[in-house]
């Protein structure tokens, strides 16, 4: 979370830190009920973030965050992130950080590589048993029998 006294760029984990100067937050109205208040104050937040044209993220972790956040990217690349749980327009943008930097955390961590497995002994044996069964049920009504066509 960012408040008046942190530093001018958010720490993603041991990763890497995204400096605040790239974020760009939009105040609009909110929608839903609130009755006048939600007519009348901008207490939605919007943030936006270029993902495209940040120097700040390494390649690998913005191929990841591309095809993390597919539904929120726009067509120019850029990262829209919106809040608007709360009736102030600070606690919303508090929300959107954390959002952003779970989301940018979520795409830091590389996925662990698949190690393929061979299948047991009983597994195929079950397998086989099963296409077995569903041979015979199948040739059962097949048969013909008596009748003559």
């Amino acid at each position: 979370m960012l408040d008046e006294t942190s530093p001018d760029a958010i720490r993603i984990g041991p990763y890497f830190s995204i400096p605040v100067a790239e974020l760009e937050f939009l105040a609009t109205r909110a929608s839903g009920p609130g009755g006048q208040h939600v007519n009348r104050t901008a207490s939605a937040v919007q943030l936006r973030f270029d993902v495209f044209s940040s120097p700040s993220l390494p390649p690998a972790v913005r191929t990841r965050l591309l095809l993390l956040a597919r539904g929120r990217l726009t067509s120019d690349g850029v990262l829209l992130i919106d809040a608007q749980e709360y009736r102030s327009q600070k606690k919303n943008r508090a929300a959107a950080l954390d959002r952003f930097t779970e989301l940018l955390l979520t795409a830091a961590t590389p996925p662990k590589p698949r190690r393929p497995t061979k299948p047991t002994r009983a597994s195929r044996e079950r397998r086989l048993q099963a296409k077995r069964q569903h041979s015979d049920r199948k040739r059962q009504r097949n048969q013909t029998g008596d009748r003559e066509s």
